[in-house]
């Protein structure tokens, strides 16, 4: 018996194992979602998606972040047709219909109500051991942003008016606990948060539940809004994720998404900014774009609006197919993979001598 074998055979932890046979290093099991700009900001990648660990959503009130994590709760839904959805559930903000409209099974959904944070940790520990892996399960809590601590709770009943320290440390305590188990039981959990502005000429967005959310997570979002217009009424908004956080994509990367009152979230939205962005279409009339012969450099005949593109299946699917658009959009925001420490060029020539 090698040394190697020895130390994997003395060791009392299950997955223990040489690395390149590790089931926790091996290819992460990925979850697509319907929209490409989506799967983009999880993972940098249009083919990309959902993957097991902690993804925050983070924003104000009204900026569709129950929206985007029921589009990632459908989507693993639909990859995985035994699969079961955990929602904890401390607004109640989130109507059953609202699940209809995402396609999801009503019997595919525990709907577990909270009502502090002790509640929450308590119950999903619970549940997170008696999980193994290899069952499909994937968590939603909607959310932490308002979910008082025990301690808040009781002072209020018994009159008290001082100020609350504990709910930072049993967050913080939380996150330090279900994130081994989301990693080794192949977990994904999407939690729903508040942003708050911090002091100074040039606020910016910090994301609300202390420290222990935001080193826990694998991928934060930060998300922002504009109207969408038809004439003075609102159509609906254009949602921009920042991605504060990841481990796939570029941090401070922005990723817009359109969702409108009619139609729900546009599949296809993100993607004329990219293409043009990359070249691949251009705006040489007012109003009028054109597509890019990649090949030549050669700008077509300017023939489309902005409305014949934005929601065009067959327009993103042909660009997909006839050019290398997937590559670009997977070079621009997701993390590159090269060399750590940079090259010597002193060593390298001392090297081929």
């Amino acid at each position: 018996m090698s040394l190697k074998e020895k130390l994997i055979k003395n060791s009392t932890i299950e997955f223990t194992s040489s690395l390149a046979d590790s089931k926790i290093y091996t290819k992460k099991d990925i979850v697509p979602t319907t929209v490409p700009m989506i799967n983009v900001a999880l993972s940098g990648s249009i083919d990309g998606g959902l993957t097991p660990g902690l993804t925050m959503l983070a924003g104000p009130s009204k900026h569709f972040k129950t929206g985007f994590a029921l589009l990632m709760a459908a989507a693993y839904l639909k990859k995985y047709e035994d699969g079961v959805v955990l929602f904890y559930d401390s607004e109640f903000g989130t109507p059953q219909t609202y699940f209809n409209t995402f396609g999801i099974n009503m019997d595919s959904v525990i709907h577990t109500p909270i009502m502090d944070v002790e509640e929450l940790k308590f119950d999903i520990m619970k549940q997170l051991s008696t999980i193994e892996r290899g069952e499909r399960v994937c968590i939603i809590i909607d959310s932490i942003g308002n979910l008082a601590s025990k301690k808040e709770v009781e002072d209020a009943l018994n009159e008290k008016s001082v100020a609350d320290m504990s709910r930072a440390k049993q967050l913080k305590s939380l996150f330090r606990m279900v994130t081994p188990y989301l990693t080794m039981k192949d977990i994904p959990m999407v939690v729903v948060n508040h942003t708050y502005k911090e002091i100074g000429m040039f606020p910016k967005d910090i994301v609300g539940g202390g420290t222990g959310s935001y080193y826990s997570s694998d991928a934060i979002w930060i998300l922002g809004r504009q109207q969408e217009k038809e004439g003075t009424e609102i159509a609906g908004y254009h949602f921009v994720i920042n991605v504060e956080k990841s481990r796939y994509v570029k941090e401070k990367s922005k990723i817009p998404i359109t969702v409108s009152f009619e139609g729900g979230i546009n599949r296809w939205s993100g993607l004329l900014d990219v293409a043009i962005d990359g070249g691949y279409i251009v705006k040489p009339k007012n109003g009028w774009y054109a597509t890019v012969d990649m090949e030549t450099g050669e700008v077509n005949e300017p023939s489309m609006r902005a409305k014949d593109i934005v929601n065009n299946k067959d327009f993103w699917l042909k660009m997909f197919k006839e050019t290398n658009f997937a590559d670009h959009i997977k070079h621009r925001y997701s993390i590159g993979m090269g060399s750590i420490i940079e090259n010597d060029p002193e060593q390298e020539d001392n090297d081929d001598e």
